[in-house]
């Protein structure tokens, strides 16, 4: 099994909102900010085929649905659908893809799911051959968001997601479309029902241990927030967060589960150790993933 990271449109959002409590002394050593107090923002997939027989994309980005006035809103960067031109690059279209897994359903994870905005036209839904694997919790939120995240939807995707009728609702650790070859883990700091794909590694697969890869989501959108006291200000709850985000980051330095991170502009992946203080911190970090290996027998002292 070979790995990519498929770059996807940019954004920029606010950095005060997207490090919640921190100051902006701290946070903006990790992140330059614009004259508008944005921080530049990666909306970053991870493709792995064969696995489980399949070529699967993780997540999709934002995509280039946005009309004019809210493309300029979260300065939404790069010419036309980028997700689309990656997937080219890579040597594949979007047609060759069989499963997409969303970890949730806010714009900048599955706006990507949607053909390029053009004027009078009503969008499309992208991926044709594919099954949309979807955490039941999460698909339920999208139906009926609360007040304080309605805007983080998209109206119009989940009635073309039903119409296409490939919607795999997930409950649990596995699903019948990517069977063994991926567990799900949950975290509800951030959205209700937000799905963490990690991808098994190909040795010890029975009992768990050594290598793999999970996509973080909105749970450590970046390396800053590998640090587990920084969250943001969309996560729903951040308490909850950082309770999650200490297990899970116990679980994967405990098993060398390496992290994807979706947002982070410079790092597509990395290595979670502890530095000198007891904090985790992230390492061996890798800016792109090109027809990488996972590599059998891959261990916590390795990196892809």
């Amino acid at each position: 099994m070979k790995l990519w990271s498929i770059e996807g449109n940019t954004q920029r959002l606010d950095g005060g909102s997207m490090f919640g409590n921190a100051p902006r002394a701290m946070w903006s050593k990790w992140m330059r900010p614009d004259e508008a107090n944005r921080i530049p923002l990666a909306t970053r997939a991870l493709l792995a085929t064969p696995l489980n027989g399949r070529t699967v994309l993780f997540e999709t980005g934002i995509g280039a649905f946005f009309e004019p006035k809210l493309r300029e809103r979260y300065a939404v960067g790069g010419d036309g659908h980028v997700l689309l031109d990656s997937l080219r690059e890579a040597g594949f279209g979007h047609e060759d893809i069989d499963v997409v897994v969303l970890s949730h359903l806010h714009f900048d994870h599955a706006g990507g799911l949607l053909s390029a905005w053009e004027e009078g036209k009503a969008a499309e839904l992208l991926f044709p051959n594919a099954t949309f694997v979807i955490g039941r919790e999460q698909w339920e939120r999208a139906r009926d968001p609360h007040p304080r995240d309605r805007a983080s939807y998209i109206p119009e995707l989940l009635p073309l997601l039903e119409a296409s009728g490939r919607v795999e609702l997930v409950d649990g650790e596995r699903t019948p479309a990517l069977g063994d070859a991926v567990r799900f883990h949950w975290s509800h700091g951030h959205t209700p029902g937000m799905m963490l794909a990690e991808i098994l590694g190909p040795e010890l697969r029975d009992d768990g241990h050594h290598g793999g890869v999970v996509f973080c989501a909105d749970l450590v959108p970046g390396l800053p927030w590998v640090h587990v006291p920084i969250t943001m200000g969309y996560d729903r709850c951040a308490e909850t967060l950082i309770d999650e985000k200490q297990a899970f980051l116990e679980d994967k330095l405990a098993r060398g589960v390496h992290l994807f991170f979706t947002h982070d502009p410079d790092c597509a992946l990395a290595r979670v150790e502890h530095d000198d203080r007891g904090r985790f911190t992230g390492t061996h970090h890798v800016a792109r993933l090109q027809a990488r290996p996972l590599a059998p027998g891959l261990s916590p002292g390795e990196h892809l």
